[in-house]
């Protein structure tokens, strides 16, 4: 009689300790680009590197990026080609300081796309106030693909416009 409860609990504690969030895949991606932040470009970890792309990236963003990576932004120091993107593309930039007050939070679902909202300070190492307390914002579309939350677009966000990766990467596959 015991068991048919323990059985029951175990049961629901094990499929809710599974289950994914919308917020998972940004989490992790906002992982490695703090980290990269913090670290020398030795450290670099690329969200877009083989095993991020496959898991944390919708297989509409992957074909896209794919493609897109035939035309790198740059030569590796061993001759293979880099990234398409010049930049990290989550903080618009080259340069930077480590990222300060993230934030991740869903900002609500439609159309089977959970937006999820990152906000940062990616300066705090300025000295300039006006500078240093500037607050970036990304989008993520999230959407559920094979049982999981994938990835399909990034948005950057600034006065007030959003951008789009995949449409970037788009462009980017057609050479321009």
């Amino acid at each position: 009689m015991r068991t048919m409860p323990l059985a029951l609990i175990l049961s629901i504690l094990t499929s809710g300790a599974f289950a994914a969030e919308a917020t998972d895949p940004v989490k992790q991606v906002m992982d490695m680009t703090k980290t990269n932040w913090e670290s020398v470009d030795a450290d670099w970890k690329f969200i877009f590197d083989a095993d991020p792309l496959s898991k944390l990236y919708s297989k509409r963003f992957q074909a896209a990026y794919n493609e897109a990576a035939k035309h790198p932004a740059y030569e590796t120091e061993n001759n293979q080609p880099g990234d398409p993107f010049g930049y990290d593309v989550i903080t618009d930039s080259q340069d930077g300081c480590p990222l300060k007050d993230v934030t991740i939070a869903s900002a609500g679902t439609k159309d089977n796309v959970t937006d999820v909202k990152v906000t940062f300070k990616l300066w705090t190492c300025i000295d300039d106030p006006q500078i240093k307390d500037t607050v970036n914002e990304v989008h993520f579309d999230v959407i559920t693909e094979d049982g999981k939350p994938v990835i399909d677009d990034i948005h950057r966000v600034a006065d007030n416009e959003r951008d789009s990766v995949f449409k970037e990467l788009q462009e980017l596959a057609k050479g321009q």
